[in-house]
């Protein structure tokens, strides 16, 4: 018998440390190869921001979400919940390696920025109070509800959605001017995501991953309009 549990992995600070260090290292080794471009490398260091901020954001105040049954499964995120996140920027890539046109790159970051901004901002809103409010109707709602927002976990969102923008930035996907395009299409998708929670989700016609992918590509549509309007 396995004398370790099957998420020993994963709850493992050290074995994270490791994990983010082979990303690092298989981006650093591709770099040199000239396997990938430096915005390639950059680009897999920024999804391994995205994995570890929404990691860290998870296992705070784990014991507590688990007394309010709102704790992730200890094994992690299902094929399917990754899939729903990446999906959009994953496409839009594509498109920008087709087209060249930056804007699709742009988009991609928005919707990896939104992923960051909705899982930092569920799961630090539900360590930082007990309730929450409606994004319909502004009442309180029970922690976890869906479409449920805090002023925390927003705050909290927001700041992860903007740490990865600069890495991004960092790393020449997009110019320092065009950061907030990403945060804010990030923003605005995060806000239609708890729409979606508070309504079609609410009434079970559609799941948590379809508003996810839904609310990535809303984000990817904003900053694409905006880039290419503006």
């Amino acid at each position: 018998m396995n004398p370790w549990p099957a998420h020993f992995w994963a709850s493992s600070p050290e074995r994270l440390a490791i994990a983010a260090a082979v990303t690092l290292g298989f981006s650093a080794f591709a770099r040199v190869l000239r396997g990938v471009s430096p915005s390639g490398a950059l680009a897999g260091v920024a999804l391994g921001a995205l994995f570890a901020m929404t990691w860290l954001s998870t296992r705070l105040g784990y014991s507590r979400k688990q007394a309010l049954g709102l704790a992730e499964r200890r094994e992690g995120r299902s094929a399917w919940q990754v899939l729903a996140n990446l999906a959009v920027p994953s496409i839009g890539s594509v498109f920008y390696g087709a087209t060249g046109n930056r804007a699709w790159l742009v988009a991609s970051v928005a919707a990896l920025a939104e992923a960051a901004i909705d899982t930092v901002a569920s799961e630090i809103g539900q360590v930082g109070r007990v309730d929450a409010r409606s994004i319909t109707t502004w009442q309180r709602v029970p922690a976890g509800t869906d479409g449920g927002i805090t002023p925390t976990g927003c705050i909290a969102g927001g700041a992860a959605g903007f740490l990865l923008a600069l890495l991004s930035a960092a790393g020449g996907l997009l110019p320092v001017s065009q950061i907030w395009i990403a945060v804010s299409a990030g923003f605005f998708g995060m806000l239609f995501d708890s729409f979606l929670g508070a309504t079609v989700q609410r009434r079970g016609w559609i799941g948590n991953q379809a508003v996810n992918l839904i609310a990535t590509l809303a984000a990817a549509t904003v900053a694409y309009a905006v880039m290419v309007l503006g």
